[in-house]
């Protein structure tokens, strides 16, 4: 195999792959999903984002300076902004970019 049909082939392989396991859900249970799968998919969601949330805070200072202002400033934007807009999409940005701000800037 020459040097440039073997990324090519090895995008292909990772495509198929991609595909096919999102395409697998909707193959097994064609006509309706199990009701351990429709409450996984009522919970999971949920704890996902709070687990992200300690991710996220693990490394926080709260004993010294700045006691974790900036994360807790762009936090409480990001719950405000979700609350109010509803769009992840800007709540994400909006929060990042607040935090990023605030500990190049101000703290």
């Amino acid at each position: 195999m020459n040097s440039a049909s073997y990324p090519a082939l090895l995008i292909a392989v990772m495509s198929a792959a991609t595909i096919l396991l999102r395409a697998a859900p909707f193959l097994i249970f064609k006509n309706r999903a199990p009701a351990w799968v429709l409450y996984l998919g009522r919970v999971l969601p949920p704890a996902i984002i709070g687990m992200l949330v300690i991710y996220c805070l693990k490394d926080t200072a709260f004993l010294s300076a700045p006691f974790g202002a900036p994360e807790l400033i762009a936090g409480l934007l990001v719950v405000l902004l979700q609350a109010r807009k509803r769009n992840i999409l800007l709540s994400i940005l909006a929060g990042t970019a607040c935090y990023m701000l605030l500990t190049r800037l101000v703290f």
